[in-house]
């Protein structure tokens, strides 16, 4: 009796039946249901065939990554790949045929045919030959241009098998390990622009096709941020990282637009980005200083930035403090700077308190010797000031202008830069330099040689015409250019009982003893504009400059009595009779004593 009510109840499908992989608890699609023959590929012509090892790994450069299926899927280790298989079949059969089109097909079968494609480009060629297997390359392009046309089109969510499917493909194609670069050479030498013509891929007409097919992906519609975050996880993340060291800047300019759009759609890899780029500068500072890829990731930063709400996380201030300032350091910072300033004015503009720390960092890191980066250091320092606030001016007001004056009397000089790698035509490569050289000639009437920039529609500069000077930039005649700017010649108006003590001397020395009469000039334009606010100030350091003038003369003359002193005794008969002379303490030596400690300390440097 039991036996019979037990045998009428619904039996459990076992274990085995409900991971069958081509089962219909998978998926559905006819393309389980079918054969997963290589035949399937393309019945029409069967009979060609595209011979590989017997191992089905490599043969004439055709290569099926297995391994990043796994990682790809580090995730999803509960369930089969019966794609993996397929591509196993079909290199063990040694078919490589082409596919029907999409349009060929009804849409039930699409989703399917999609898949197929997928799978068959997870196939990787050497690309660096271009006279093997040139056959299986082109129906490889063919067949990712039909993806990518596809995906642009598809009206249906991709489900599972197909995300999952999609970065199997991405990774067997894209992540792969650049060569390590010889640190033998001189940094200098790696990152000169002009002698160095910039690296070209031989492989990139094919990679462009899956980072365009990779691009189209994520931004699509039909691409489920919660399923897809699974397969293209933090592991997935950084490897995308990793190829920013790319030579080619092709290849780093999609990787910039894919990051970026990984990063707004995907929320919950926010925050391991932002630390993943972190890691990637913090070695880049620290140990290596070799990197390809840190003005693209300082582009896409600054986007993020900008999106920053407030006020702002202690992360992202630590982020400002630990990273970014210190990017200022490494010899090779020109190659990014223009990024880095961005991403500097970003934080002032978002938090004023932090211009004071921010100022504070680069003074720490000013250069010394190298007049092009001070240059630009000048440059970044102006627009940080654009939008610093009185109170924060005020704390480093002191710090900041020692620092100016010894750039008012500097004699270094930058030439100007061109670049020739982006453009038909020469194109000034620093957009602060293209507005100071061109305010130059608006207001000075300096002969330029203008150009249309053909990208942006906008005028550059093309270098001075003339020669001698003309083609120099002046690190004095760049800091001197700070007070053309209107809200920093107000900061500095208003302070002027601070700051024109600290660089009045400069100002003075420059007048008449700078080598460069442009300098000159524009010196005087400044003591002008001091004049004209605070007369009796201007008198008051000009006494003050005379006087310090006149007391260093005085001790240098003792200075060289006392040497013409020694120097007779050294030369009379009792020092060449070898005996021990006493030299007493001179009037002068203790006049100079006197006057170095008792010296008037003004009273804008007291508690500087």
């Amino acid at each position: 009796m039991m036996k019979q009510i037990f045998g009428k109840l619904p039996r459990k499908p076992s274990k085995s039946s409900q991971h069958e992989p081509n089962g219909d608890a998978l998926n559905g699609n006819s393309f389980f249901n079918s054969s997963l023959g290589p035949n399937s590929l393309n019945s029409s012509k069967p009979g060609s065939a595209f011979k590989f090892s017997n191992s089905g790994s490599r043969l004439n450069g055709g290569t099926v990554n297995s391994h990043s299926s796994s990682s790809a899927n580090s995730n999803q280790g509960k369930k089969t790949d019966p794609l993996a298989s397929q591509a196993g079949l079909m290199l063990v059969s040694g078919i490589y045929e082409a596919l029907p089109g999409f349009r060929d097909v009804p849409s039930t079968e699409k989703q399917s045919l999609f898949l197929k494609k997928l799978n068959m480009c997870c196939v990787v060629f050497d690309l660096s030959d271009p006279t093997k297997n040139l056959r299986e390359k082109d129906i490889k392009k063919q067949t990712l241009l039909e993806l990518v046309d596809y995906i642009s089109s598809v009206t249906s969510k991709f489900n599972e098998l197909a995300v999952q499917e999609m970065t199997r493909m991405v990774a067997a194609n894209l992540f792969r390990t650049f060569p390590s670069p010889n640190h033998d050479n001189k940094l200098l030498e790696m990152y000169d622009l002009e002698d160095e013509e910039p690296a070209m891929d031989p492989a990139w007409p094919h990679l462009q096709i899956v980072y365009e097919l990779l691009l189209r992906f994520v931004v699509s519609p039909e691409t489920d941020a919660k399923l897809a975050k699974r397969y293209m996880d933090h592991s997935f993340v950084l490897k995308l990282l990793d190829l920013f060291d790319s030579d080619d800047h092709r290849e780093r300019d999609y990787l910039k637009t894919i990051l970026h759009r990984i990063y707004g759609k995907f929320m919950v890899h926010r925050p391991f980005i932002r630390k993943a780029i972190n890691n990637i500068f913090y070695r880049f500072i620290f140990e290596t200083e070799k990197h390809n890829g840190i003005a693209e990731l300082l582009e896409i930063l600054g986007s993020i930035i900008n999106g920053f709400a407030l006020p702002l996380k202690e992360e992202h201030k630590l982020f400002l403090v630990r990273a970014l300032i210190p990017l200022h350091k490494p010899k090779c910072a020109s190659m990014y700077h223009q990024q880095l300033s961005y991403c500097i004015t970003q934080f002032v503009e978002k938090d004023y308190k932090l211009a004071d720390t921010i100022i504070r960092g680069l003074l720490k890191y000013w250069p010394v010797i190298n007049s092009s980066k001070e240059v630009m250091f000048v440059g970044e320092l102006e627009e940080v000031l654009e939008a610093t606030q009185a109170a924060e001016f005020q704390r480093c007001q002191v710090p900041l202008f020692r620092q100016i004056g010894r750039c008012l009397n500097s004699s270094h000089f930058q030439h100007c830069r061109v670049d020739y790698e982006y453009h038909g035509h020469e194109k000034c490569v620093s957009a602060q330099l293209q507005r100071y050289c061109l305010s130059l000639r608006k207001e000075f009437n300096i002969s330029f040689l203008p150009v249309v920039d053909d990208v942006y529609g906008q005028e550059n500069c093309n270098g001075l015409a003339g020669e001698g000077d003309g083609n120099l930039i002046l690190v004095a005649e760049r800091a001197l250019f700070l007070w053309n700017n209107d809200y920093i010649r107000n900061l500095i108006i208003q302070n002027r009982s601070v700051i024109l003590p600290i660089i009045f001397p400069a100002l003075e020395r420059n007048t008449s003893g700078h080598w460069n009469q442009a300098v000159q000039g524009f010196t005087l334009n400044v003591r002008k504009i001091f004049t004209d606010v605070d007369h009796v100030l201007f008198d008051e350091c000009l006494s003050r400059f005379r006087e310090d003038e006149l007391k260093e003369k005085e001790m240098q003359e003792r200075r060289e009595l006392t040497w013409k002193h020694l120097e007779d005794v050294a030369s009379s008969t009792t020092a060449a009779s070898n005996e021990a002379v006493l030299v007493s303490r001179f009037v002068s030596s203790i006049a100079i004593a006197t006057a170095t400690a008792t010296s008037p300390t003004p009273k804008a440097m007291v508690g500087s």
